[in-house]
């Protein structure tokens, strides 16, 4: 059996040590040797400055009733840049007051360009991730007490709503999706408020990259597009609590150049950050694997321990039903110490009403609630302040975020605690051991690729719509915009006239370019005994998410999927109350198709290039939710399918095979060390490239039949590509050398999913050698160059 959760009672934390706090927290029997690693972040004074010469007084005034008397360094900087026309983008930490940095100028000049009648002399567009950011930026602007018109446009908007922006709004709060779907395709509905566009707002920029990131950049070229037609070339200004060279990522999401603000000067309180591994338990997995105990069990654990010493705790959980889990067996662990407690933690996550939010963030800055478990929707910048303490609940897969989460305590100045919590995972097994890779590492880059050409078309259709398109936007849409243009045109999809290309069909054009697609038709998720669509997903990835069969977790419920049409794109289900979860398996083949680089690592070779990925899912299993056991598995009837995208690939040569058999890898191992090593850097790469383990796939094989040799690919999961497998090319050596040391530091014996077991093999995790995978990579990276740590 597993360890019962420790409870202790102790006394009130003193907010002032909280390197004090967390030595308690490990002094309890069984915790001793959880904690990895933990150290001390000092203190950080403020610089001020002045407020600039040319800010409106009204709004300097409302500022200063706020308390505000005098803006941060970075604030009068970045403020100033956008006001004389500069692209900028501001990275500084978290609760560093970015919001003044954009508003200063921007409702300066709201306010300065009216009319005599208040009529809309210039507008401003704020374009966040998500609604929710939106709505709290709008209720950030409405509580200045400006009289500045504000308004969302977003899928909630009434008709109304939106017809009163379109005709007033001089301040419009949207996201992505409405900008692609509604503004754009609509730009002459909006004509008026275009051509008086002066400033663009992207905020929390850090979280578009990937194929989502590719999709977005395309859509502010369409923006950019757009205003030059209605004669106004707005400043833009992005914003980011934690993104690497600010400057090459704005670059990238808008084709322009832009300075960089990234000194921080607002101030900081000391911040203790411990990093924690739970133990192995007792419980087997696939093949006899031990498995750790589960993370959120840990954070339950713990976030019980913090409201026991009235710390206000957050905690940080990766899913919708992580953070009911944490939040009920808190509640119950603190009503088994003192029934009055009961009832100080809830949580927080999408999908509750605006109102439901509201009233958890008051409860918890009041103190009413001591804790509180959440997804990453209070990651993006919504204002809780007063908080103590976060526990990370798994690493959230980028420095980023993890920087973003930690920051949102000590928010007051105060001295804080942070906290990582490993889950059974490669990465978080390494971050754990390594430290520098997490805290002594700068954040990532933004990782995404505005040429892919499965991205660029669509977008080309969607842009033909709006407006011809000429050959003179080949300076927005970039250099293979001529060439996916003629693809279009011989696909019938647009037509070549002297004035440039037109688009053809009727329907939107809009809708080639799902935006937030990770490739393929979306499946509408149906409720079977009512024909009620309740969401969708991708189509890329419903054979392995949504086949019949399948327990499909949506919006916190569980739903048991009856039948996927794949005709007409349509997967039936019904609620259902399971203590199991599904994984599918499959089978998959990869064919290079071209060769783009290559590197020699002595008689090594690491190679990047455009492959053919074959994958057919044939069966799935049935795993008991608390322990992973598998309970049995069912054989499926799917067809195959084929991607067409860019991977990363190591070969050995036979010579240096065999010279390991003195080391004891004897042909026959060969098969299960390649496919271990692959794993395990599967679930690495997402350290150097700003992905998901999700987002790429990978195939090894003894011989592969266009190398010749012992092969092992890491693929993009997107059509064309997302820009993932060339980071891991470009990073090669340090990516690999941060396998190797995974796999050789892991506790367990003979392989585990903290090593080299994957939750989505298709193989059932075999065969695997997790000591033939060490020796294989030391072959590999024997005479790799040397390279800088992940960032």
């Amino acid at each position: 059996m597993s360890a019962q959760p420790e409870i202790h009672a102790r006394p009130r934390a003193c907010r002032d040590d909280p390197m004090s706090l967390l030595d308690r927290l490990c002094a309890a029997p069984g915790r001793a040797d959880r904690l990895t690693h933990s150290r001390l972040v000092p203190a950080r004074a403020a610089q001020s400055a002045e407020w600039p010469a040319w800010a409106d007084e009204a709004v300097v005034t409302s500022y200063a009733a706020r308390g505000v008397t005098r803006p941060w360094a970075h604030q009068a900087a970045a403020a100033d840049a956008a006001h004389r026309g500069e692209h900028v983008v501001l990275a500084t930490g978290t609760a560093s007051g970015k919001s003044l940095a954009y508003l200063l100028p921007a409702l300066t000049t709201i306010r300065a360009a009216r009319g005599p009648r208040g009529q809309r002399g210039a507008s401003v567009l704020y374009v966040a991730p998500t609604k929710a950011l939106a709505h709290d930026q709008w209720a950030s602007l409405r509580e200045l007490g400006l009289d500045v018109r504000v308004s969302t446009h977003d899928g909630d908007s009434s008709p109304e709503e939106r017809e009163w922006t379109r005709d007033h709004a001089e301040y419009v709060l949207t996201n992505p999706d409405m900008l692609h779907r509604s503004l754009l395709p609509g730009h002459q509905r909006w004509s008026a408020f275009f051509r008086s566009l002066r400033y663009v707002v992207i905020d929390e920029c850090h979280h578009y990259r990937g194929v989502f990131g590719a999709h977005v950049a395309q859509v502010v070229r369409r923006l950019r597009r757009i205003c030059a037609s209605y004669g106004a070339y707005p400043t833009f200004v992005l914003a980011s609590a934690t993104v690497a060279e600010p400057e090459v990522t704005a670059r990238r999401m808008t084709g322009l150049e832009v300075t960089a603000v990234t000194t921080d000067a607002s101030p900081r309180g000391e911040l203790a950050l411990g990093l924690w591994e739970p133990p192995l338990t007792s419980f087997t997995g696939e093949q006899g694997a031990p498995v750790r105990r589960p993370a959120t069990a840990k954070t339950a654990d713990l976030l019980t321990d913090l409201v026991l010493e009235e710390v206000r705790t957050l905690a940080f959980v990766r899913s919708r039903r992580g953070v009911e889990t944490v939040a009920q067996r808190a509640n119950e662990l603190l009503a088994e110490v003192d029934p009055s407690l009961a009832g100080r933690v809830d949580s927080y996550r999408g999908g509750y009403l605006p109102e439901e939010r509201r009233e958890l963030e008051a409860a918890l800055r009041s103190g009413r609630l001591l804790g509180m478990a959440a997804t990453n929707a209070l990651e993006l910048g919504i204002d809780v302040s007063g908080l103590d303490a976060v526990l990370v609940t798994g690493y959230p897969g980028t420095r980023a975020a993890f920087w973003q989460q930690v920051g949102r305590a000590g928010r007051d100045g105060g001295a804080a605690l942070g906290m990582l919590v490993a889950r059974d995972d490669p990465l978080d097994t390494y971050l754990v051991h390594h430290p520098e890779a997490l805290l002594g590492a700068p954040v990532e880059g933004t990782v995404f690729d505005t040429d892919n050409p499965y991205v660029l078309a669509p977008h080309l259709c969607a842009a033909a719509q709006e407006l011809p398109v000429t050959v003179a936007d080949a300076a927005l849409f970039g250099p293979r915009m001529r060439e996916v243009l003629g693809s279009l045109t011989a696909q019938g999809m647009l037509r070549r006239r002297p004035a440039g290309w037109y688009w053809t069909d009727a329907s939107r054009a809009c809708d080639l370019a799902d935006i937030r697609s990770a490739g393929g038709a979306q499946v509408q998720l149906v409720e079977s005994t009512t024909g009620r669509v309740v969401g969708t997903v991708d189509g890329g990835r419903a054979h392995g998410t949504a086949h019949p069969g399948a327990i499909y977790l949506h919006r916190g419920e569980t739903w048991l999927v009856e039948d996927l049409d794949l005709e007409q794109n349509v997967a039936a289900m019904r609620r259902v109350q399971v203590d199991h979860t599904t994984s599918a398996r499959d089978v998959t083949d990869i064919v290079v198709v071209a060769e783009d680089e290559h590197v020699a690592w002595g008689r090594c070779r690491v190679a990047l290039g455009q492959v053919e990925v074959t994958n057919q899912v044939t069966s799935f299993l049935r795993r008991r939710a608390r322990t992973g056991e598998v309970i049995d598995e069912t054989r499926l009837d799917l067809p195959p399918r084929t991607l067409s995208t860019t991977a990363v690939w190591w070969t050995v040569p036979d010579e240096v095979l065999a010279e390991l058999q003195a080391a004891g890898l004897e042909p026959d191992d060969l098969p299960g060390a390649a496919h271990a090593a692959e794993h395990c850097s599967i679930g690495l790469l997402p350290l150097f490239a700003t992905c998901d383990r999700w987002d790429i796939g990978g195939v090894s094989t003894a011989r592969h039949p266009d190398t010749g040799l012992l092969t092992v690919f890491v693929h993009d999961g997107h059509p064309g590509g997302a820009g993932f497998a060339e980071r891991g090319y470009r990073t090669a050596a340090a990516w690999l050398r941060a396998t190797r040391a995974t796999i050789a530091a892991c506790e367990c014996a003979a392989g585990c999913p903290s090593c080299v077991q994957s939750p989505k093999c298709g193989n059932g995790n075999e065969p695997l050698d997790k000591a033939g995978a060490v020796l294989l990579l030391d072959a590999l990276l024997r005479e790799a160059p040397e390279a800088p740590a992940a960032g």
